[in-house]
């Protein structure tokens, strides 16, 4: 089995894989995926809706050197034609085993590589990792509103 796709079925074990084209689209709506992308052989109206979605949403598209069978075999379902990935660094993983096993477009998946890099870099820039007391969280002053059921009992009073 081919490295790329062993990446493809550890992000799925991850739950950071959405997996058909309803899927997909879903997570591009919802601004949770960062890659999508297409088998080789899947239908025309499969890739413009991929494509489109992800145009739409700002996503990085790319059509993979694999079938619908392989994605299927790797991902458990039967014959995905279109798979998204929900992390920014599984994504730029997949892509740079892409582009050492595949030789077009070498340029295309650099540059996506070095967006998806940079996606992951400014999500994890500000965690240190160390949970903060509630002393230190900052606060907006705000007090929640009381609720309205209490306030009706308490005027009785």
């Amino acid at each position: 089995m081919d490295n790329t796709l062993q990446l493809l079925g550890k992000a799925k074990k991850a739950g950071l894989l959405a997996i058909g084209g309803e899927a997909v689209t879903v997570a591009v709506r919802n601004r949770k995926a960062k890659l999508v992308v297409t088998a080789t052989d899947a239908s025309d109206g499969s890739v413009r809706r991929a494509r489109i979605s992800a145009e739409l949403g700002g996503v990085i598209y790319f059509a993979i050197p694999y079938t619908k069978f392989e994605l299927g075999s790797i991902t458990g379902r039967g014959s995905p034609g279109t798979v998204a990935f929900l992390d920014a660094g599984l994504a730029a993983g997949f892509l740079k085993k892409l582009a050492g096993a595949e030789s077009g477009d070498k340029e295309k998946i650099n540059e996506a590589v070095i967006q998806l890099e940079q996606k992951a870099a400014a999500r994890t820039a500000g965690t240190t990792g160390v949970k903060k007391t509630p002393s230190e969280r900052k606060t907006t002053g705000k007090q929640p509103a009381p609720f309205a059921g209490n306030l009706k009992r308490r005027e009785k009073r």
